[in-house]
């Protein structure tokens, strides 16, 4: 337990020293914020069903931060340990493998967590952002959709030979979910052919999960994405642990 612990410590200190990282994670979702929210405002509008647009986009944002994660940080940092031969060397001492790649989930889960907590602060204090759902029940649904991503992330980390194979596959991946799911444009303004590949997008269940919660809906109204979320979870987790490779 204490060296699983000094490894998670030691991988939190390499995140937060990746300028990269934490542009993504804390500040590119704070500009999304103060753009968008200067522009439109937070107005009751009956085009978000009578909420405001930043009431309904913070929690689509917490997609933006989970991918950036899922598809970018843990995918590039596993598939870098690899190539350098970190990860084969950590098989060399008393700690179990295991314990590498779950000190990588608890750290980036707590980041993503920490961009979302700093971003709904910055919208409540400067859009009066409302919360209609339950606390506990959000964040179970946060929980679900980062480690639904994490496990496409590692799928990509154990497939790839070099870091900046993950990178490349990572971003393309990366840019055209965030722009299709509903985490930057609105789903309302995804309409035809492009709703339906939106509707093919992991993330996008994410999102609409994080937006029903965030507003007060029962998960019995989001049965379809907790479904397609854990679908994602157990064949994702399931291809990596049968496709990883630790050198």
């Amino acid at each position: 337990m204490k060296g699983f612990l000094k490894l998670t410590w030691v991988e939190l200190k390499l995140f937060l020293r990746e300028p990269m990282l934490g542009l993504f994670t804390f500040l590119f979702p704070l500009m999304m914020l103060f753009v968008f929210g200067g522009v439109y405002g937070n107005k009751p509008n009956d085009f978000f069903g009578g909420y405001g647009m930043v009431d309904v986009s913070v929690p689509a944002w917490a997609g933006l931060i989970i991918a950036n994660t899922g598809f970018l940080s843990l995918a590039v940092s596993v598939a870098t340990y690899r190539e350098r031969g970190v990860l084969r060397r950590f098989r060399l001492t008393p700690i179990r493998p295991l314990a590498i790649l779950v000190a990588q989930v608890a750290v980036l889960l707590l980041m993503t967590a920490c961009g979302m907590a700093l971003l709904v602060i910055a919208a409540k204090l400067v859009f009066a952002l409302q919360l209609r759902g339950n606390l506990v029940s959000i964040a179970g649904g946060f929980v679900l959709g980062s480690l639904s991503i994490f496990a496409i992330g590692f799928l990509l980390a154990g497939i790839v030979s070099t870091a900046r194979a993950a990178q490349t596959i990572g971003m393309v991946l990366f840019f055209p979910m965030i722009f299709l799911s509903g985490s930057t444009i609105p789903l309302e303004a995804i309409k035809g052919a492009v709703r339906a590949v939106a509707e093919a997008l992991p993330l996008t269940y994410v999102v609409m999960l994080l937006r029903g919660l965030w507003l007060g809906d029962p998960w019995s109204q989001h049965l379809t994405e907790v479904a397609v979320l854990g679908g994602v979870l157990l064949i994702g987790a399931s291809l990596s642990s049968w496709l990883f490779r630790w050198e």
